[in-house]
């Protein structure tokens, strides 16, 4: 799988697409021993079967305190926690907000864009970025030193690339817009890339939402794949944006998932690789599996990757 990614991110000729499926552990905990049996008919797209219990920590029931002092609160074992304590609600606790120390090396998701909305709170972050306050850059810079030793520490331990998570859209554009994304966060990600692009690895980008529009730029930052989501931005703009231009890791349609038929499933699936595929590369499938998937749906996406995973 791994060289068949990095021949996709690279248009290297890959002999197939690669295929990369996680099912969120709220699908193992829902499914038990139907998923376990599942993942063994599968095992292609399963190297490893999680521990009962077994997730991130963020995936657990209750509250936790990160490093920054946002606390998040999970009221479903196995879904993603949000974040209910923002430790920074006002302008002028930028100032003495303290930098953490570096723990793991490890670049969580929302590393950047989100990790401010998570300090500050999505209302006030909003107005920051409206207003274009002088404390804004102050705490950018903050978040973005943290993250650059973070990257700086983890390299030693990458072997061929380095992934990065921060859901930068929305379901129908960016919140802070495209020209305030430029001005403010692209020089962010240039710089981060830029560490992990000089040390000879290459940078897989995962985003959320609405992007298409900047995906170019994240390319410019020095991205050699993205992985976007098909439905927030269209296949149709996403091969006019892509196609042999941008590497893309197609997070499949999950709002699709719990409702269609197999027979539609298997639509689907040919679609998007008919559209994006190119025999030279560019192009990798993505699929999450949550528990309001039918283990049928589920079966009928993956036996349709394993179709079309060999198209020419």
């Amino acid at each position: 799988m791994t060289s068949l990614l990095i021949k996709a991110m690279t248009y290297g000729y890959p002999e197939e697409l690669p295929v990369s499926v996680w099912a969120v552990p709220s699908m193992w905990k829902h499914y038990g021993g139907e998923m376990t049996r599942f993942a063994k008919e599968y095992a292609e797209f399963f190297p490893s079967i999680p521990a009962p219990g077994d997730m991130p920590e963020t995936y657990r029931l209750g509250q936790h305190t990160d490093e920054w002092g946002c606390v998040w609160s999970n009221i479903e074992e196995g879904m993603e926690s949000v974040v209910t304590g923002h430790p920074v609600p006002e302008r002028g606790d930028i100032l003495t907000l303290r930098i953490p120390e570096v723990r793991s090396g490890g670049v969580p998701h929302g590393f950047m864009y989100l990790r401010l909305l998570d300090l500050r709170g999505f209302e006030e972050a909003m107005l920051d970025f409206a207003e274009e306050c002088e404390e804004l850059q102050i705490l950018i810079d903050k978040v973005l030193d943290y993250n650059c030793r973070h990257i700086r520490a983890r390299l030693p331990y990458v072997k061929d690339y380095m992934i990065f998570g921060d859901d930068l859209g929305m379901q129908t554009g960016l919140a802070i817009g495209s020209e305030r994304w430029r001005k403010y966060l692209k020089p962010c990600y240039a710089k981060m890339f830029s560490i992990v692009r000089e040390a000879g690895k290459l940078v897989y980008m995962h985003s959320d939402g609405m992007i298409y529009d900047i995906m170019p730029d994240l390319r410019e930052c020095g991205a050699d794949m993205i992985n976007p989501q098909y439905r927030a931005n269209g296949l149709e703009n996403l091969a006019r944006v892509c196609k042999g231009k941008i590497p893309v890791d197609l997070d499949l349609d999950r709002q699709l998932f719990p409702f269609a038929t197999p027979s539609e499933l298997d639509d689907h699936v040919r679609e998007c690789v008919e559209t994006l595929y190119l025999p030279q590369g560019g192009l990798g499938l993505y699929i999450e599996l949550n528990y309001d998937t039918p283990l049928q749906n589920a079966a009928a996406l993956l036996d349709a990757a394993r179709k079309y995973r060999t198209w020419r």
